[in-house]
């Protein structure tokens, strides 16, 4: 069974930052990829950040020089460091791995 499970979600002020982790388990390839979306209330979902196999990472202009996306190749874990985190951030944040699985998401909210 496949699940790509996202926990670090939380509150925290304008300024602030906060750390998401994506651990992945039963999938036998693509482990080595993967992506962060997310999607606000009555706005489509979009990528925030996405990692290659070769490590290679591209990120949405929204958060350039905010976010940095890593991998965990021995642990399956896809992680998205948040800095100066803004109220625009606000959203439901997806974890999303190449064969087509999705996390269950994780809320962020930023407060004025």
């Amino acid at each position: 069974q496949v699940q790509l499970v996202e926990t670090g979600g939380g509150l925290v002020e304008a300024g602030g930052s906060l750390r998401l982790s994506c651990a992945v388990s039963g999938l036998l390839s693509n482990i080595r990829a993967g992506s962060w979306y997310r999607q606000a209330p009555g706005q489509q979902r979009e990528l925030v950040a996405q990692i290659y196999r070769d490590g290679r990472t591209d990120y949405g202009d929204s958060v350039k020089g905010r976010f940095t996306i890593s991998k965990d190749d021995s642990k399956s874990t896809i992680d998205l460091q948040m800095n100066n985190l803004k109220p625009e951030d606000t959203a439901v944040y997806y974890c999303y791995n190449p064969s087509g699985y999705w996390g269950q998401g994780t809320q962020v909210t930023v407060s004025y």
